[in-house]
Order: C-alpha cells, then sequence, then structure tokens
C-alpha cells in the first residue's frame, strides 16, 4: 500500500463530548477513539452516537462492591482461577453497535482477556430509574448480549429488589428471577455467592443519603 493510499483509508477518530450527541459514526471511527470529555459515558447504537451522564452512586457503589466480591473470591476460592477478569463499564460489541456494560466478566479463558477480541462471559447491568433504561437492559440488551455471545446476563434493579439472569441455552434464551432474600450461584462460577440483600442495601445506603 503506498503512502497517499494508507493516508486516505486511516480512520479520523473524534472527539467525544456531549455537543456530540446524535452524531453520526461508523463503528471504526468510534473504535479509535482516545479523546473524550470524561464527564460522560458514550456507547454508538446502528451508527448513533448516544451520550449518558456518569451512573449516580446507587448504581456505582453496589457495582464497586460487587467487583471487590468477585476479586476477593478470586484471591481466596480454590476453584477462583476459572475467573480470568472482571472490569467495569466495558464494551460488548454487537453487530452493529457499541454497549456499554456496568461490568463484564471473562471465566474460562485461563489468561488475560483481550476485551476487543474475547467476548465476555457474564454482563452485568444495574437498573437506572426510568421506563426508557428499564426498556434498554431488560429488551434490548439483553437481545444484543446474548446474541454477541455472552453466557449470562445479569439485571440488578434496586427499585423491584430483584436479580433476573438471563442465560443463553441450547434451546434458547432462559430467564430466572432471584428474589432479594436468596443468593445467586452461577454454574459458570462455581464457589461464587452473590447475596442479593447485601448487594441492594448498598444502594439503600445512598438513596437514604439523598433525602
Amino acid at each position: 500500500m503506498n503512502l497517499a493510499l494508507a493516508q486516505a483509508t486511516e480512520v479520523k477518530a473524534p472527539y467525544l463530548c456531549f455537543e456530540m450527541a446524535g452524531a453520526l459514526l461508523t463503528e471504526d471511527e468510534f473504535d479509535a477513539v482516545t479523546d473524550y470529555d470524561e464527564g460522560y459515558r458514550y456507547e454508538l447504537i446502528h451508527g448513533v452516537l448516544v451520550v449518558h451522564p456518569i451512573p449516580l452512586p446507587e448504581e456505582t457503589d453496589p457495582n464497586e462492591e460487587l467487583g471487590h466480591w468477585l476479586r476477593t473470591f478470586k484471591l481466596q476460592h480454590p476453584q477462583a482461577s476459572i475467573l480470568d477478569a472482571t472490569m467495569p463499564q466495558q464494551y460488548v460489541r454487537t453487530k452493529k453497535s457499541r454497549r456499554l456494560a456496568d461490568r463484564l466478566l471473562w471465566i474460562g479463558l485461563g489468561r488475560l482477556p483481550k476485551p476487543r477480541v474475547d467476548v465476555a462471559t457474564v454482563a452485568v447491568e444495574f437498573v437506572s430509574a426510568g421506563r426508557r433504561n428499564r426498556e434498554r437492559d431488560y429488551e434490548i440488551k439483553q437481545r444484543e448480549y446474548l446474541e454477541a455471545g455472552i453466557r449470562e446476563y445479569w439485571i440488578v434493579n434496586r427499585f423491584q429488589r430483584i436479580l433476573t439472569v438471563w442465560r443463553q441455552t441450547p434451546t434458547g434464551p432462559e430467564q430466572q428471577v432471584i428474589p432479594e432474600s436468596e443468593i445467586y450461584r452461577s454454574a459458570l462460577l462455581p464457589g461464587f455467592e452473590l447475596p442479593l440483600a447485601q448487594l441492594l442495601a448498598v444502594a439503600d445506603c445512598w438513596a437514604a443519603n439523598h433525602e
């Protein structure tokens, strides 16, 4: 490839900010971004840039707590080597979009994942207030995540006090609803326990702090 052709095909990365909301971008342009306003979060949805506010403490702190539980499990449990990595605010690359998940888990690779290449095993979302947010988490992301190869999708709903788990099975998507009083145990992560009441209590502390 000569220099002129290389320059012509080079992807120009835009600067992302609130004013860019609604801009049309290709997947390559979005993936090339390195400079952005850190006061917002960004997704590419069917070629359109969507700009979100930073999550509330009621969502961020429970997410941090879940990450702490997972890292403690990884350090202390004899079967924990199966958990390769877990990170907050990571992108799920779907056919036409870049969805920003609250947390992703990679399980069973036997190495550190390459986030742009290795499909995560589990995606986690903490539901935000509002009908559109619930529709996005329960319907749109559920469909897109499973189609992308995510094996389990956990939806933590502090309003309904439940954890909804969607998993891909040979016969199609399967749903399980865990009430606040129960502990969730995933077959993908033997030995790990998610006590839902404790996780929701973290969100409750922040909600009470606003009153």
